[in-house]
């Protein structure tokens, strides 16, 4: 703890000194956590259906959750919990077509959608015209 002299003229103050020093605790040294996590991308193959939305121009060129900037014309998607990097297959069900794309955002965030893809992937899928629709994704790796 450090205790000051501070003198003061017209409310203003004009000088400080240090009256008194004192260590009030030791420091402790030591490891406050130690470890790796683990992170699951999932079951391989593991199949999920829900509704996909796509995002292109709107964010073209800012920063993902991943921290590299958005391109619209890359085969990326964003989802909630798999890890950046992971390798999804997307099936549009409307149109049978598919589309392999690497997570590296976080989202959607509109209730009842399991997936953001890149314009270029919803283009790939016919997935673009329509807005949303149902998909089937599956972990690829």
């Amino acid at each position: 703890m450090i205790t000051y002299e501070v003198i003061f003229h017209d409310g203003a103050e004009v000088s400080r000194r240090i009256v008194s020093e004192s260590i009030l605790a030791q420091p402790v040294a030591g490891v406050i956590l130690k470890g790796t996590r683990t992170v699951s991308r999932g079951t391989t193959g593991e199949a999920v259906v829900g509704v996909a939305s796509y995002y292109g121009a709107e964010l073209h060129g800012s920063r993902t959750a991943s921290g590299v900037p958005f391109d619209m014309y890359a085969l990326t998607a964003a989802h909630k919990t798999l890890p950046f990097g992971t390798r999804v297959k997307v099936t549009y069900l409307a149109t049978g077509k598919t589309v392999v794309v690497e997570i590296n955002d976080r989202g959607p965030f509109t209730p009842g959608r399991i997936i953001d893809l890149s314009a270029a992937a919803a283009k790939e899928i016919g997935l673009y015209a329509d807005g949303v629709g149902k998909v089937r994704i599956e972990i690829i790796q």
